[in-house]
């Protein structure tokens, strides 16, 4: 059942079958040298050598004879390196195209997949829990065949042996001890398999609180909370530690377990051997190959068990693996260009699982309308925004531009039209160019630049070290809210999309700039269809259409001298901010 579970990810070993194909053929010869090759040489090369003298066998042929000892373990040795070696290179190419996968994947699942997940979760999934089924995989691959090749031939060479001498074919009686050993492997693997699943879960645990902790580093400080979160993280390193432990105690049994379960089978040969009067010679042979053939059992044990730790990962992995794409590209796409921006809601609805966002919405906002999105926290305005680009799908009804439903656009072709500011951007860790790049990635220096002064951002862009090719730092530790948000507009000019979202995007503008900067926005939204998602209401001075949102609802629409007029809603907003100011 459990190899079943592996079978689909075989397919990850299939670009480096020809290094796989070269350890399995050396781990076989490894299993021929260890199985056949050892107790040859105690059946036949210690009584040349320790008899030699009363057979008056010459030195030489002695020597010869001894010779086959060192012949044995150089192709032992010779055959393990190259069977660990070229399933260590596999294993490694197996362990980057699952990250690969795992990563390309996170790309395309929805953002409310993302979302509802913690941060360091799902990094430990693609890391830890890769790495992990990568061990499982190559372990297979590995002990998966010479293990069982060992003990194919150890039998094979008791097997033999009997035929041979009369008698020893008695001793295979005692191997029915053998199957006694499933046992232990059998207990041991379920309990490896369900503590390998908390352990996993809670890798991902601490994971998510270090992605955390580093995350709010800021507030950490600013309200003393060294103290308790290094309290928290002791705690959780302790969990993760007595599960550690607790797997340990199981998988470290495993082997002394099938130990004295074999040694009850070596016993009852030995009683046998002084009983039938066998010889030295095919008893010494007879118990090597014997001890060979409980020694790929102990270690076929302990694969078992990494079997149920890569189970355990895999689960976690398929999480996320086997997830569905539920926004994609149509099988069918309506090839577009540049589109106009006319957008329209039909009947449109939404939910975040049981909690309803929008509710049977139906509006139309022409073409280079300026539209501001107004109401209470959690209202539904930035839900509205979030489904024209498609981050999310509308449950029922359908959100058209120009007159064609976005769902049957590709993804490319839809969110190229569309340009994005966020109230708080996100700068990669890479230089300024390559940032302001992302806005339209074949875009000239001088277009890059000329988008730059547009938003403000070259002025305090050339004071840099590196000025345009200053890296920024993880997480934009070099660059001031204000100044991130200033590339992100210069980011917008550069896309010069038709279609225009603002999250509040002066938000983070000192005083000195903003007032530029509101001038820069209005040369950036002229002529296109924008919609602004309003926290504050300075920022929709420049709205032509205002949207009230309320429960999920547009209770209102309209410009804001209408709407202060003749809305309860609107005008005790305005007033609430207006008195706060």
């Amino acid at each position: 059942m459990t190899l079943r579970r592996f079978r689909p990810y075989f397919a990850y070993l299939r670009p480096v079958r020809g290094a796989l194909i070269t350890a399995i053929i050396a781990g076989l010869l490894y299993s021929a040298a260890t199985g056949a090759g050892l107790p040859t040489m105690i059946k036949y090369v210690f009584p040349a050598i320790f008899d030699g003298a009363e057979r008056n066998l010459p030195l030489s042929t002695v020597a010869l004879i001894a010779g086959y000892i060192p012949l044995i373990f150089i192709l032992r040795g010779l055959f393990a390196y190259l069977n660990g070696y070229y399933i260590q290179f596999a294993g490694t190419r197996v362990l980057e195209a699952l990250r690969v996968d795992y990563f390309s994947k996170l790309q395309v699942l929805p953002l409310s997949f993302v979302q509802s997940r913690q941060t360091g979760d799902l990094l430990s999934r693609g890391l830890a829990d890769t790495t992990q089924l990568q061990n499982t995989l190559t372990l297979l691959a590995n002990d998966g065949v010479k293990q069982p090749g060992t003990l194919i031939f150890a039998l094979g060479w008791l097997t033999y042996e009997s035929w041979r001498a009369e008698g020893v074919g008695m001793m295979l009686v005692c191997l029915a001890i053998v199957p006694l050993t499933v046992l232990p492997i059998r207990y041991i693997g379920r309990k490896v398999l369900r503590r390998a699943e908390q352990l996993q879960h809670e890798v991902g645990t601490l994971t998510g609180h270090f992605a955390e902790n580093l995350a709010a580093a800021r507030e950490v400080r600013a309200f003393s909370l060294e103290e308790r979160e290094t309290g928290r993280f002791a705690a959780r390193s302790r969990s993760l530690l007595t599960l550690q432990l607790k797997i340990a105690k199981y998988a470290q049994a495993l082997s002394p377990a099938i130990e004295v379960v074999a040694s009850l089978g070596m016993a009852g040969t030995f009683l046998y051997a002084y009983s039938a009067g066998i010889d030295r010679d095919s008893f010494l042979a007879v118990i090597t190959a014997l001890y060979l053939c409980y020694e790929p059992i102990k270690k076929l044990g302990a694969l078992n068990n990494e079997l149920k730790r890569g189970e355990a990962s895999l689960a976690r992995l398929e999480t996320v693996l086997e997830e569905t794409v539920t926004i994609a590209d149509p099988s069918e796409p309506v090839p577009v260009g540049r589109l106009h921006g006319d957008l329209e809601f039909s009947q449109v609805s939404f939910a975040y699982g049981d909690n309803p966002a929008l509710n049977d919405i139906s509006l139309r906002i022409p073409a280079g309308t300026v539209c501001a999105l107004v109401g209470p926290s959690g209202a539904g305005k930035t839900t509205f925004a979030n489904l024209v680009p498609r981050f999310y799908e509308a449950a029922t009804g359908r959100v058209t531009l120009d007159g064609t439903d976005v769902r049957r656009m590709r993804l490319a072709d839809l969110r190229r039209n569309i340009a994005l500011v966020s109230q708080e951007p996100v700068l990669f860790n890479d230089t300024i160019y390559q940032n302001l790049l992302l806005g339209r990635p074949g875009a000239s220096r001088d277009e890059v630049m000329a988008a730059a002064i547009n938003a403000h951002a070259d002025d305090f862009i050339r004071t840099l070290p590196q000025g345009y090719d200053t890296v920024v730092g993880e997480r934009s530790a070099l660059l001031s809210g204000g100044q991130k948000q200033r590339i992100a507009i210069a980011r917008a000019f550069l896309r010069n999309a038709p279609v225009l979202i603002l999250d509040e995007a002066t938000s983070a503008l000192d005083s000195d700039s903003e007032a530029a900067v509101q001038d820069a926005l209005r040369k950036l939204v002229a002529g296109k269809t924008v919609l602004i998602i309003a926290h504050r209401f300075s920022t929709i001075r420049d709205a032509s259409l205002i949207l009230v949102f309320d429960k999920g609802r547009i209770t209102a629409q309209g410009t804001h001298a209408e709407l202060y007029a003749g809305n309860p809603l609107y005008r005790s907003l305005y007033d609430r901010q207006q008195g706060a100011g």
